[in-house]
């Protein structure tokens, strides 16, 4: 069976081995068979209330086995699976459900309150699936053991340039952004990650970022196209390191993808002398620098395993790596993302669009077939963020700018140098300090807001002047940002300032701010 379209990966699994072990997660499996039927239940339940070809069914939900259903379930409906944040402020969820279209939501019994606040605050849902019994508001409600229950359906249909799934990430202008992937991106970025690492059926990935992290594609993507089992890792595994690796020891994980940050917290607190992890083949980590010397000490903990460091926005899912086969001895050495992968070209510009020449720093733009369809209704964003080259008269090479700074090393590939613009990477989230001043200044008695990164780059702080006359507690507005932030992109700390240091244009001098507060933590 040729693969052409996302869900049909789960479908040729079960054809091939009906009893293989799709997903785990607390010690309870969905094998391909099962997987195939249910997410057809699925589809039909969607489709039966209205789901058509292009619509955005929301998966909000914590980690649970029915993820994977809701991800090929609505993709078999010929819609696109929207992940949200299930931390996230309910305000935050409604924006992004409003912004997306979405009418139709899967969800869990864990998550009825925010569900019935969503409901309360006319969130435009018409359908709610995975709650036991029924929201207030006369929504339709769908359990999940109506599912179980429901009919298979043949799938939807689709081609492989229709959307498969919509991801948000912050937003510059304090709203988030939706990047939209198509199955031909999708299935591209699979094929391609199989073939570099090598999966096969007897692989066991340790699924650790939730679903809203586009990392996560990694599980549920590559593992079913070959026929893999993946582990979904509870999330309080994710904060108790000692019990994280005892659950890898005990899943017999062959290939790990994360955040660096994991991987250190594992490091420094998971008793790795306490357990046998020879089972690991590939450990692969992106979405932020890895600090060298934790980087360096867990290969000498893991010598059976090989690094990789694998580099690429979420708008190309993944387009560079490294393989790190040498060890990390000096603290100040750089990782380097390496060189594009074979379906992908990189163009190194500089803010001419000129390419540089070998070594010069430089933004790098990516051609590739991972690459996203655009940015969802967002036409303004979508007309700044690709590089167009002309081939001939009638085609063109279309790229996609990282905003990354990068140099070429004739030995390693590429050199990450920072980014372009004001986004920045805390422990794998991406997160625009452009959003967390567009957050602070919606608040009645913030005048202006400048925020930064502090402690070599590891926490968000921010300073705000305040409207004369007006009486406000940093506490406060630090209430504030919970309320409509993600818990990862809440400042550390809020300074009330009298008035911020500029530039020459008169533009808030971030860089000064920044030392003004870390001169002071240090007085």
């Amino acid at each position: 069976m040729r693969v052409n379209l996302l869900h049909e990966m789960i479908d040729r699994s079960a054809d091939r081995d009906p009893e293989q072990e799709a997903f785990r997660f607390l010690g309870n499996s969905l094998t391909y068979q099962a997987l195939a039927s249910l997410s057809s239940r699925l589809a039909g339940v969607l489709m039966n209330h209205g789901v058509r070809r292009g619509d955005r069914v929301g998966i909000y939900m914590n980690k649970a086995l029915e993820t994977p259903v809701a991800i090929f379930g609505i993709l078999k409906a010929g819609a696109a699976y929207v992940p949200i944040d299930p931390g996230a402020p309910v305000e935050r969820v409604a924006t992004m459900l409003q912004h997306c279209g979405v009418r139709h939501l899967i969800t869990g019994n864990d998550k009825r309150t925010q569900i019935q606040t969503l409901l309360d605050g006319k969130a435009g849902l018409d359908c709610v699936i995975g709650l036991s019994d029924s929201p207030k508001g006369g929504v339709q409600s769908i359990s999940w053991d109506a599912i179980r229950d429901a009919p298979p359906v043949a799938p939807a249909k689709v081609i492989p340039e229709d959307i498969a799934y919509i991801m948000y990430t912050s937003g510059s202008t304090g709203r988030p952004k939706g990047i939209t992937h198509t199955h031909s991106s999708g299935l591209s970025y699979a094929r391609a990650i199989a073939d570099l690492y090598a999966i096969t059926a007897s692989d066991r990935f340790g699924n650790h970022s939730p679903l809203h992290f586009d990392i996560s594609l990694f599980d549920y993507l590559c593992a079913p196209l070959c026929g893999a089992t993946t582990i979904i890792i509870p999330e309080p595994y994710t904060k108790l390191p000692a019990s994280l690796s005892e659950l890898m020891e005990t899943e017999r994980m062959t290939v790990w993808f994360s955040a660096p940050h994991a991987l250190t917290l594992l490091l420094l607190r998971g008793v790795l002398d306490k357990r046998d992890l020879t089972t690991l083949r590939w450990v692969i980590f992106g979405g932020e620098p890895f600090p060298p010397k934790y980087l360096g000490a867990l290969m000498a903990q893991w010598p059976h395993a090989r690094f990789s460091n694998s580099y690429g926005p979420a708008e190309v899912n993944m387009c560079t790596y490294h393989h790190v086969d040498e060890p990390v001895i000096e603290a100040t050495e750089t990782i380097p993302i390496g060189r594009a992968w074979g379906i992908a070209e990189a163009l190194i510009v500089d803010e001419n669009d000129h390419q540089v020449v070998p070594g010069a720093p430089g933004e790098l733009l990516i051609r590739s077939p991972t690459r996203m369809r655009s940015y969802w209704r967002a036409p303004a964003l979508n007309a700044a963020c690709f590089y167009r080259r002309n081939v001939t008269d009638d085609i063109e090479d279309v790229f996609y700018r990282t905003g990354d700074i990068v140099a070429e090393d004739s030995v390693h590939g590429m050199l990450f140098l920072g980014r372009k613009d004001r986004q920045i990477k805390i422990r794998g989230f991406r997160i625009e300090l452009d959003e967390v001043e567009a957050v602070l200044a919606e608040h009645d008695s913030v005048e202006e807001a400048g925020s930064y990164t502090a402690r070599d780059g590891t926490e968000i702080e921010a300073a705000v002047t305040i409207h004369n006359h007006s009486s406000v507690a940093a506490d406060d507005l630090l209430r504030h940002c919970a309320d409509r932030l993600p818990p990862y992109a809440i400042p550390q700390a809020v300074h009330i300032i009298d008035a911020f240091p500029r530039t020459t244009s008169q533009k808030i001098d971030r860089r000064a701010l920044a030392a003004q507060f870390d001169a002071e933590e240090t007085d």
